[in-house]
């Protein structure tokens, strides 16, 4: 039998008491709240999920103070047949959060103690308000107030949604004083933002650099949509035959948490520095380091279980607008799940990742080819080490190709001599080898067709 925790509310329908319950989560840990299960834990289900939602989203909206946009989930799931409405809270870090109509006193002002619900003291209250975070980007004016937004209006128009005339207020772009600030500056069309990129060829940073390059200077979701595709590039497909069994496909680095990785740098970086987020490739490794100490505002439990405090509530919420991020909180766990917390090297300066690549399919290739070769005279072993070597780097050049046309079908001759760091007349030679051995066809004009893979 399910039981309520300090993490968990149970409640058999929507009531007056959801704005309470969801402040005293605001300003505990976080937590969910399900509608549409009894409190002994059995679920009964709800009626009409869609109409509840939407009645949820506006009231935590309307009725709570300081605004948690970027800072609740709202989502369906099935418990036992019966269709149950959770809300997902993350704990806020502008606490104490209260209820609009009963200001911020112990009326309106609530916390999380066990499964109970308490009013939150007087004194508590004084002592959150003097340890608030001092830095909000909100805050910061812009130093450049003649600002564009094409960018940010077509990505919001990918996505059905579209962008009014009062989209700078609603999107918390303006200080208190009307001017915009660091947030709008951060999405505007050109900024002075720049995302590091570094590719090295060994191990360590001593080694020689393939390339260096900067993705900035334009609203951040470009930005991070660049080094996203430079990332997924950078994390190759290895793949083994397995007799009459399907073939076994692996990334380096598992996908979801990478992506994962790279979208928390984005939201979580302390971008009122003027320090952004820096992603690099090593020969065994992805390294993506964010700055600001998270544990300035959270404990370091609260930062590997997921009790998501984003520095950044306002970028968290046009991620989520854009359908970036899921459900909240989910990101980290599912990276130490895999990884490890000893993944995360965590200091005053910020948060570095590591995400160690898994190389064992080309490594049992290799082992297979080195016991061959074993086995042959050395006359044959010579000849065929030159072929396979030759064979091999033919694959992995035609394998990247393919997976840059995988993440992008329309791609040029001309980018992909530049993300592969090979001539044009390279490229061209291994498009042809491609479109013989039948793996990919061209269709359409080499204007306006794409690349269709076989």
């Amino acid at each position: 039998m399910n039981i309520e925790t300090n993490r968990i509310e149970y409640k058999e329908k929507l009531t007056d008491s959801l704005e309470k319950e969801a402040v005293a989560f605001l300003n505990s840990k976080g937590g969910d709240i399900y509608i549409g299960v009894k409190n002994d834990g059995t679920a009964v289900g709800v009626a009409n999920p869609d109409d509840i939602q939407l009645k949820i989203k506006d009231r935590l909206k309307d009725n709570i103070r300081p605004s948690i946009l970027g800072l609740f989930d709202v989502f369906t799931k099935d418990m036992h047949g019966k269709t149950v409405v959770v809300v997902n809270i993350a704990s806020g870090s502008d606490v104490p959060y209260y209820i609009k109509q009963k200001g911020r006193s112990e009326s309106g002002c609530f916390i999380r103690i066990g499964s109970a619900i308490q009013p939150m003291p007087e004194e508590m209250i004084a002592k959150l308000m003097a340890k608030r975070h001092p830095i909000s980007l909100r805050n910061l004016p812009s130093s450049v107030q003649d600002l564009k937004f094409a960018q940010l209006k077509i990505y919001y128009a990918e996505k059905g949604k579209e962008l009014n005339e009062h989209f700078a207020t609603n999107l918390k772009f303006r200080t208190p004083y009307g001017k915009y600030n660091q947030i709008a500056y951060l999405f505007a069309d050109e900024n002075r933002f720049s995302i590091r990129f570094a590719l090295w060829s060994g191990k360590d940073r001593t080694s020689k650099t393939f390339k260096k390059e900067e993705y900035g200077d334009r609203c951040l979701l470009t930005a991070l949509s660049r080094i996203q595709d430079r990332m997924d590039v950078a994390n190759q497909t290895q793949s083994k035959k397995q007799g009459f069994k399907p073939r076994l496909d692996k990334k380096y680095v598992d996908k979801e948490a990478l992506r994962e990785a790279v979208i928390n740098a984005f939201v979580h970086n302390d971008y009122s520095r003027d320090d952004t987020p820096i992603f690099e490739v090593f020969e065994d490794r992805f390294e993506i380091t964010t700055y600001g100490n998270p544990l300035e505002y959270m404990t370091e439990e609260a930062f590997f279980t997921g009790c998501s405090t984003p520095r950044n509530p306002e970028i968290m919420r046009i991620f989520q607008d854009l359908e970036l991020v899921e459900h909240l909180g989910t990101g980290i766990p599912y990276i130490v799940g895999l990884y490890g917390r000893e993944a995360f090297q965590i200091s005053k300066v910020g948060v570095r990742l590591t995400l160690k690549f898994d190389k064992s399919i080309e490594e049992e290739a290799e082992r297979e080819a080195a016991l061959k070769s074993k086995e042959e005279s050395s006359e044959k072993s010579r000849e065929k080490t030159t072929i396979k070597t030759t064979h091999k780097t033919t694959i992995k050049t035609t394998h990247k190709i393919i997976e840059v046309i995988r993440q992008n079908p329309k791609v040029t001759t001309l980018e992909l001599s530049g993300l592969l760091d090979l001539t044009i007349d390279g490229i061209k030679w291994n498009l042809k080898k491609l479109k013989e051995e039948n793996k990919i066809r061209r269709v359409g004009s080499k204007k306006d067709g794409y690349w269709e893979i076989i």
